[in-house]
């Protein structure tokens, strides 16, 4: 019993990872991300050709160009050019 149990959370825990949204910076320079989750605001710095993940249960971020984005958790995002192209 109790090793299904432990094979229930890490399905769990693996199932939650899959519908984080991720985004990557393409853009040469860093640029920095307002990440609202939950009512709490954070800054998000990506360096040129980082990726990150977070969001897994719904969020809105503001992309270096002002553009304000609401996101599920499932998304892909590449900044481009200092906009924030969802996939």
């Amino acid at each position: 019993m109790a090793r299904f149990a432990v094979v229930l959370f890490l399905s769990l825990v693996a199932a939650g990872q899959t519908h984080a949204a991720s985004i990557t910076n393409t853009d040469s320079d860093a640029v920095v991300i307002v990440l609202t989750e939950g009512g709490n605001k954070m800054q998000l710095v990506l360096d040129p050709g980082a990726s990150e993940t977070f969001c897994s249960s719904g969020c809105f971020i503001t992309a270096p160009d002002g553009d304000r984005i609401g996101l599920d958790g499932g998304e892909t995002i590449d900044i481009i050019k200092g906009s924030a192209v969802v996939k």
